[in-house]
């Protein structure tokens, strides 16, 4: 083993000529050669030089706590040097900064000589750059359409330099990326495409990278969306125009946009409005209708704030129009569907006079098979009452005012003057 104070002997080491030229944004290279020692301090043949440590950094002394590269000994296998010489390059580094350089010898057993002299200071050059420089503005481009750029990287070192280009959505490297410029002077075209996909504008970098180094340009632009949604009502009809006897409607439909519908929502003319459930396919539940004709709007909206509309007109009836009227004594069978439209036009005046609709017992009355209770009746009064007190009108009189379950026949009279009650107040 060769005494570790003996190494370093024969060492001439000196930086080849560095030329700085100046750029924006470019990464920077620097070109250190030196002369391999063939022999220890004492003279001994030097036959275990395994590798060089190369420091360098921005202060005069680099040696011992910046940064270093490890450059192998041209020796293979380990053996004398015989003044071989050395060379590489530093990549990665700042353009137009002073770097100073110092080297040390390490023998096959790990062991380190003392710093070399730092050779005279050198600036960085660069060895590629890319055009053009500053942020770089695609403009407004529609949602849903995109824009390219055309950036281009040259070599501007000489020798190959190979590298990758990488941006974040929404903007995207559509060729040009990876990239080898063999020789100085040579280009390449990278193109970068703007796909917004929201109505903002972004701002992100491009990056260039080769040879250990990071080129980074502004990318910037705007997505604008001015292509409305659009909707439709698809129940209780398709038509502009609809007719009823329910006071309680519900509405359903669809609607779309080429980004996406944020929210639909309704309102009614005579009174009433808010936020359907959905919007690619919404509805609107137990919509409180008027006498007369109500104007129903539904309203979608995307992100950007454009807006759609469509209406349907309905019109909300009384009981002008009953079954089996009037109802004739002593020969009209009293059924489900007598009781069923009093309930509608009573519910109906009550929404009119801003009262809930009733709690009504059996709420689906069928035909046929559900009997017609003293109940049902009682709470047909009971609802009407509260219409007229709301309207501030005296009740009603009613024949047989008190109705004994199981035991009081409902009329054909008790039908009529509940008929003509719901009139008077329509």
């Amino acid at each position: 083993m060769i005494p570790w104070r003996r190494w370093l002997g024969g060492m001439g080491l000196g930086l080849s000529g560095a030329l700085l030229i100046p750029a924006t944004g470019e990464a920077g290279i620097l070109d250190i050669a030196w002369t391999a020692p063939a022999v220890n301090i004492d003279g001994s043949l030097l036959t275990d030089l395994a590798s060089y440590r190369v420091y360098y950094g921005t202060s005069g002394t680099p040696c011992p706590d910046s940064s270093f590269v490890l450059v192998s000994s041209p020796t293979t296998p380990l053996g004398t040097p015989s003044g071989q010489p050395v060379a590489i390059r530093l990549t990665g580094l700042s353009p137009g900064t002073r770097y100073y350089v110092s080297i040390t010898a390490v023998n096959s057993s790990g062991l380190e000589s003392a710093c070399s002299s730092p050779v005279p200071s050198a600036i960085a050059r660069p060895d590629f750059a890319v055009s053009p420089t500053g942020i770089v503005n695609f403009g407004s481009v529609n949602v849903g359409s995109f824009g390219d750029h055309a950036f281009a990287v040259q070599n501007t070192a000489g020798g190959t330099v190979s590298g990758t280009v990488v941006t974040s959505a929404p903007f995207g490297i559509v060729s040009g990326s990876p990239f080898t410029l063999v020789g100085m002077g040579a280009t390449q075209s990278v193109t970068v495409r703007f796909s917004p996909t929201a109505q903002a504008t972004v701002m992100t970098n491009v990056n260039f990278t080769a040879n250990g180094g990071t080129i980074s340009g502004t990318v910037s632009g705007s997505g604008t969306d001015p292509i409305p949604p659009t909707v439709g009502i698809a129940s209780p009809t398709f038509n502009p125009t609809y007719g009823t006897s329910d006071p309680l409607l519900t509405l359903q439909g669809t609607a779309a946009d080429n980004v996406g519908v944020t929210q639909v929502t309704w309102a009614n003319d005579r009174g009433g409005g808010g936020t359907a459930s959905g919007t690619t396919s919404w509805t609107v539940p137990q919509i409180e209708l008027q006498l007369g004709t109500n104007i129903l709007t539904v309203t979608a909206q995307d992100a950007a704030g454009n807006t759609a509309r469509t209406s349907l007109n309905v019109t909300l009836s009384g009981t002008s129009a009953s079954t089996d009227d009037p109802v004739a004594a002593q020969s009209t069978l009293i059924q489900a569907v007598h009781i069923l439209e009093i309930r509608a036009a009573i519910d109906s005046i009550c929404l009119a006079r801003g009262l809930a609709t009733f709690g009504w017992t059996d709420p689906t009355l069928t035909p046929g098979s559900t009997p017609v209770k003293a109940v049902h009746l009682t709470e047909l009064r009971t609802a009407l009452n509260q219409a007229y007190q709301a309207a501030g009108r005296a009740t009603p009189a009613y024949t047989d005012p008190t109705l004994v379950p199981q035991r009081t026949v409902i009329k054909a009279i008790h039908l009529n003057e509940l008929r003509a009650a719901v009139r008077a107040l329509e």
